[in-house]
């Protein structure tokens, strides 16, 4: 029986405009096309060890405790990439993954996780000589949609997209593609995850896509999403940063009220997450500071600020901000270049 091992680390990302509902054919493929900055520091470290076998065995190690709640959505994942690589059917997994922000602390890992494992896989695939270097990091991100569709963006930094759209080159449905054109005040961009809320969230976003299908607003929405990325492109272009800003917060708005008029309607939103945005915008008037938020599919805000203003923008952090994190809460990161192999 041969092992193959491998280590690859991937990071989270954050979608300036939102991917929220998925094309009907049950595929993880987007309703909308979306684009995101590739965290830093945020990542996901998973050591995959597989040996070949007949049967199928799975070991999943969280911070080097056996966490068998993971296998099911592992197991799944590998069923869908079986038409990619027949031999992930079968074989033992040992699994050891660990985050570099603490768990449950309201960071989505499935994008930074299930890019790793993908990544992961399509290495083994490279060592039995079934994938080539130059289709490596794209049958990655194929991969990595399957277990999680924002996963595909982590797979390249400094920035992706995902999703075809006519303004970007190259881009699909199918995988992430990388995108660097970008005015210098976008580069080493921050965000700092102001933590308002570390449990689990009432509704999953798995749930949240599917109220999307039946939506009275759906239609309108995937076309202003696709409108926010030839807004935006031009944007990253320029550097104008007052657009940046109306595009950026408005787009976190519009996934957020998509829930709240859904049915069922919910509300993932907590009261301290409008004191933060509130905060956030009163001290844009008062200052003329060109910082904004954004959010994902949950209560904790995305501050987004140049890399020029880090330290004024901490400063506001500590003094501002932080009360109304869960225990003070927050986690400085910064725009990153994407996954890397660890040997």
């Amino acid at each position: 029986m041969t092992t193959y091992t491998t280590t690859w680390q991937s990071p989270s990302n954050i979608a300036l405009v939102k991917y929220w509902g998925k094309k009907p054919e049950g595929t993880q493929l987007p309703a909308n096309a979306s684009i995101s900055f590739t965290l830093k520091n945020c990542t996901t470290i998973t050591e995959l060890s597989y040996t070949e076998q007949e049967n199928l065995d799975i070991e999943v190690l969280l911070d080097g405790r056996v966490e068998g709640s993971f296998v099911p959505k592992i197991r799944k994942f590998l069923e869908r990439v079986t038409p990619y690589f027949s031999f992930v059917k079968t074989g033992k997994y040992v699994v050891k993954t660990s985050n570099t922000f603490p768990h449950s602390s309201g960071i989505a890992s499935s994008a930074s996780g299930m890019s790793a494992l993908a990544l992961c896989i399509c290495d083994i695939a490279k060592e039995k000589g079934l994938l080539s270097d130059e289709n490596f990091l794209q049958t990655a991100s194929i991969l990595a949609r399957l277990g999680s569709g924002s996963a595909s963006r982590s797979v390249f930094g400094p920035m992706a997209v995902w999703g075809k759209h006519t303004d970007f080159e190259g881009s699909s449905d199918d995988f992430a593609i990388r995108f660097d054109t970008m005015h210098p005040v976008f580069q080493n961009y921050c965000d700092t995850i102001l933590l308002v809320h570390q449990g689990q969230k009432t509704v999953s976003s798995t749930i949240g896509h599917n109220l999307i299908d039946n939506h009275s607003f759906a239609q309108a929405r995937f076309e202003q999403a696709q409108n926010n990325m030839t807004a935006l492109k031009g944007v990253l272009a320029t550097g104008d940063l007052d657009r940046f800003v109306a595009i950026v917060e408005s787009e976190a708005l519009t996934l957020h009220s998509l829930m709240m008029s859904s049915n069922p309607y919910f509300i993932l939103m907590k009261p301290n997450t409008l004191k933060i945005i509130e905060a956030i915008w009163q001290k844009r008037k008062s200052d003329a500071v060109k910082w904004c938020f954004t959010l994902d599919a949950g209560a904790n805000v995305h501050f987004l600020y140049p890399k020029a203003d880090k330290e004024s923008a901490e400063v506001f952090i500590d003094t501002v901000l932080s009360k109304y994190c869960e225990d003070g809460a927050y986690l400085h990161d910064e725009i990153g270049l994407g996954a890397q192999q660890i040997v």
